[in-house]
């Protein structure tokens, strides 16, 4: 393969790889401010840009991790399996936290019956303490993420070049895109709940993909696009209809 067209089939191939990565980012981000969301969004895109291009200069160690580690009952897991479980099972608990937090309305329930604001000298400090402790958390959650993703973009990445160079090119541009999407992307899917609900249920498809991956199950990740796509487009039909109704109403 001729090394402009390795790059921009590696370009786009990295760009819907990260895909699930804004939404992730995202979804995590929902109930920050507008100023401290955009800051966070970038952050994991650099994070998942520098364990991008690490695992890539270190690749002969990268395959090394997918030898099997042991043995446990007939199943013969690596390194590279591990990280696919424990990143399919985190996502899996946090989409369904997120998605149950979503449909009953926790945040709002909470917000109500919350009692007065606290008035002491030290309200600010522990406020700022807290907003400090939960963007840490976020972090910690989007580097986990950012390593799983990682190892699954990078692997089919090798897949199609053997061109180092090439590689690493695509995903600078592929983050560079991104980075310029995820705001977009972000405000779009904060202004529309069904979307939000449509990429929790997403991102937790993408975490049974993992999780039986990990045990060599191999799914072609165009049918999990493709499901993406559709229903994607029926919601977006969805509401172009109801706006219709409403205006002739």
């Amino acid at each position: 393969m001729e090394w402009p067209v390795a790059l921009l089939t590696l370009t786009v191939l990295e760009i819907v790889l990260g895909i699930d990565n804004i939404i992730f980012i995202t979804i995590l981000t929902d109930r920050l401010p507008k100023a401290v969301r955009v800051k966070i969004q970038r952050i994991g895109l650099m994070l998942a840009l520098a364990f991008r291009v690490g695992l890539l200069l270190s690749i002969s160690w990268l395959m090394g991790l997918t030898q099997p580690a042991f043995e446990l009952l007939g199943w013969n897991p690596s390194v590279k399996d591990l990280v696919l479980l424990a990143g399919g099972l985190f996502l899996l608990a946090k989409t369904t936290s997120e998605l149950h937090s979503k449909v009953n309305h926790l945040e709002h329930s909470s917000s109500k019956a919350s009692s007065s604001p606290d008035k002491s000298p030290n309200s600010h400090l522990k406020a700022a303490q807290a907003k400090r402790k939960v963007a840490t958390g976020i972090i910690l959650q989007i580097i986990l993420i950012d390593l799983v993703f990682s190892f699954d973009s990078i692997l089919t990445a090798v897949g199609l070049s053997d061109q180092v160079q090439v590689m690493v090119a695509a995903i600078i541009i592929s983050m560079l895109v991104m980075l310029a999407m995820a705001d977009s992307i972000g405000q779009f899917i904060q202004k529309q709940p069904s979307l939000q609900i449509l990429a929790l249920s997403f991102l937790m498809l993408i975490g049974f993909m993992l999780l039986i991956e990990s045990f060599h199950v191999e799914v072609p990740k165009g049918y999990l696009y493709f499901a993406l796509a559709f229903s994607t487009s029926v919601e977006f039909l969805r509401q172009r209809f109801e706006g219709k109704r409403l205006k002739q109403d």
